[in-house]
C-alpha cells in the first residue's frame, strides 16, 4: 500500500526557523468556499498546522483574486478580516516578520510561492495562477519584503510549490499571448500549453532570488486537488511561518 504523506515540503528550504508545507488530501480540503459543510474544513487546517508544528489559530489567509497585491500582516488584530475565517480581502500575497502568525492559502492548480529570507527573519507567501503571474505577483512579493523589511533578493529563498505543470496546462490564445514564447508551446488544434512553474521561476530569479520548485503537477498527482481534472471544489493549502 502507497503511504499518502499529509504534508509536502521543499527539503531545499529546510531550516529550524522557517516553517513551511503544502497539505494533500490525507489530511482532506483545507477550501472553505465551495464546502457544503465548513466544520471538517476547519478540523483539516487545525490539523494542517498541527502537522508543521505550529499552533496558530486562525491562519491568516490570503484573499487571492489573482492579482499582484501583497499586504503586511503584523498583528492579525491590526487588520481588517473576515471575523470567521481571518480572511485578509483584496490580495494574493502576505509577508511577515512576526513569530505567531502564520500565512495561509488555498490552491487547487495554482501555484503557491514561499518566501523566506533567514537574513532578515522574513517570510512571504503569494498564490500564482495564470493572472497573477502574468501580472507579476511573485516579483511583488519580493519587492514587499525589501520594502517592509529591507530583505534584498539575493538573500530571500524562494520555493515554488505543487501546481498544474506545462504539459497538462491547456489555454487559449487569449493567456497564451500574455507571456513570453519560452512559456508556451503548441497544444491540441487552437489551444497551447503554458508552464507557470518556469514563468515564475524566472520571474523571481531575475529579480535575484534562489529559487527552489518542488515539480509536482496538481492534475497529474493524485493525492493533490486539481479543479482541471476534477472540479469538485477540494482545495490542498500552504502555510508559510517563523518558529
Amino acid at each position: 500500500m502507497i503511504h499518502t504523506p499529509q504534508v509536502l515540503k521543499i527539503h531545499e528550504l529546510d531550516d529550524p526557523a522557517f516553517v513551511h508545507g503544502f497539505s494533500t488530501i490525507a489530511l482532506g480540503s483545507v477550501g472553505l468556499t465551495h464546502a457544503p459543510d465548513p466544520v471538517p474544513v476547519l478540523a483539516s487546517r487545525r490539523a494542517f498546522a498541527r502537522a508543521l508544528g505550529i499552533d496558530v489559530e486562525p491562519l491568516t489567509t490570503v484573499g487571492a483574486v489573482h492579482g499582484s497585491t501583497i499586504a503586511r500582516v503584523d498583528m492579525r488584530g491590526d487588520l481588517t478580516v473576515d471575523e470567521h475565517k481571518d480572511v485578509v480581502q483584496g490580495v494574493d500575497g502576505l509577508v511577515t516578520n512576526q513569530r505567531g502568525v502564520a500565512l495561509f492559502a488555498t490552491f487547487a492548480d495554482c501555484y503557491p510561492i514561499v518566501l523566506w529570507d533567514s537574513s532578515r527573519r522574513s517570510v512571504g507567501l503569494a498564490h500564482a495562477g495564470w493572472r497573477g503571474t502574468a501580472a507579476g505577483v511573485a516579483k511583488s512579493a519580493l519587492k514587499a519584503m525589501h520594502d517592509e523589511y529591507g530583505s534584498a533578493p539575493a538573500d530571500i529563498h524562494a520555493g515554488i510549490g505543487p501546481g498544474i505543470c506545462g504539459r497538462c496546462y491547456e489555454v487559449g490564445g487569449e493567456v497564451a499571448e500574455q507571456f513570453e514564447a519560452r512559456f508556451v508551446t503548441a497544444g491540441s488544434g487552437d489551444r497551447f500549453l503554458l508552464d507557470l512553474a518556469a514563468a515564475n521561476k524566472a520571474q523571481l530569479e531575475e529579480a535575484g532570488a534562489t529559487v527552489h520548485v518542488i515539480g509536482i503537477c496538481t492534475k497529474e498527482s493524485d493525492f493533490l486537488p486539481s479543479h482541471r481534472r476534477s472540479p469538485d471544489g477540494t482545495r490542498f493549502g500552504a502555510i508559510v511561518s517563523i518558529r
